[in-house]
Parts: C-alpha cells; structure tokens; sequence
C-alpha cells in the first residue's frame, strides 16, 4: 500500500486555530459509538471548543454541575463531549439526573469525580446507555471495584504519576479504554501514551493568553 500524505485544507479565516500535539496522533484512540478518539481538548470555553481540532471534548470544570452549561457546550461542539456530572461535591440522585440530560443532551459519556461511591456507579449504569467515565487521581484507587460497578473507562489525572499510575493500570487490565493527561511537552505525552494511555486529555492556552498573543503583534504592527 502506498503511504501517501493526508492532504490539510485550510480557510482564510479559520487557520487561526488551536492544534493539539502532534504526538498525541501515536496514541492507539478509543472507538465509542463508531467514532475513533485520540486526542481530547480539556475547556469548557465554547470558542476555544469551536477554534480546535480535538477529536472531542471534556467538559469539567470545578463547580457544581449544571444543565445548562453542558446543554450549552454541547450544542456548539462539532465533536462528541464528555460532561461532567459531580461525584465529590455532587452526589446521589442529582448525579443520576445530571448524567440522565447529559445523555438527552448529545454527550458521548459522563465523566465522575474521584470520591463518587460505587453505589452510585451502579445505580448510574442501570439508567443511561453512554460510557461511564471515574477519574482516577491517584495510585491508591480500587481500579478493580470501579470496572466491577459499572466503569467503562478511566480518566487518569496525577500530574507527574500520570504515565507510573498508567502503566501500573495497563499490566493488570491489558483491555481497558484509559483516558489520560498527558502532560505540558511532548515527551511526556509520548510517555504517558507509551505507559499504556488510549487516548490523551490536552489543556489548551486560555483566552487570555491567546488574546495577548494577538495584541502584542497589533501593538508591534500597528
């Protein structure tokens, strides 16, 4: 077979965009619902989400979760999202019925926080048909627990422990999607997908920053 080059096409307007790294492109992705994810771009900021060739989204921030910022994100995404519904701080009931219109909503899984009970794991998987999202925070967690409830896949976020949590993950669960940080350069995103990573979570540079990218070159030009 003949390894041509993947043709890019770009408009004049729209060049100006956030690229993941290009080293997330070795990560092996997760296929959900038919749609292969490697890369995905962890904002909440519907212009940043709009202006980045993510594969998908992760839609957490650190505040109660409510409908109307994941019904918002959603509807503007041109890619699937992962919207968090609580789990520390939320709990209970109101986790089911965040995750329940999440689904509704259009969101290709629901990501929970660290402390979420199994019971409520459980309880979850009997009421929606997307994947079931634990973040994994630390190389204290009951990994085993978690997939017996009802985890489709894991969300590993330990800063610097990211690729030693990964690879401790990956010799005992050879098949298990794993969702991961991959860090700020490109060697320790290659490192955490080398560790056993499917697909790598990507912060992007703020609003803020961008803008004053921009300003200073209309400044020096103008």
């Amino acid at each position: 077979m003949v390894d041509r080059p993947t043709p890019e096409i770009d408009g004049i307007l729209r060049r100006h965009m956030i690229r993941v790294p290009k080293e997330i492109d070795a990560a092996s992705g997760i296929r959900i619902f038919g749609k292969l994810i490697r890369s995905i771009v962890f904002t909440t900021d519907v212009a940043i989400i709009r202006n980045c060739n993510a594969n998908a989204v992760i839609a957490v921030y650190p505040f109660t979760p409510q409908p109307i910022i994941s019904h918002s994100i959603i509807t503007c995404s041109d890619v699937p999202v992962f919207c968090g519904v609580g789990g520390g701080t939320t709990t209970g009931n109101r986790v089911v019925n965040l995750a329940e219109h999440a689904e509704f909503q259009g969101a290709v899984g629901v990501v929970l926080n660290a402390p979420t009970p199994n019971e409520t794991i459980e309880f979850l998987k009997e009421r929606i048909d997307i994947p079931i999202i634990i973040t994994v925070v630390s190389e204290k967690a009951d990994i085993e627990s978690r997939l017996n409830s009802g985890v489709s896949i894991l969300n590993v976020s330990a800063a610097s422990k990211t690729p030693e949590i990964v690879r401790d993950i990956r010799k005992r669960y050879s098949n298990v999607p794993i969702i991961a940080t991959g860090g700020p350069t490109p060697e320790s995103i290659l490192q955490t997908i080398d560790a056993g990573a499917n697909a790598i979570t990507y912060t992007p540079p703020s609003s803020g920053e961008i803008f004053k990218g921009l300003m200073n070159k209309y400044r020096a030009e103008h």
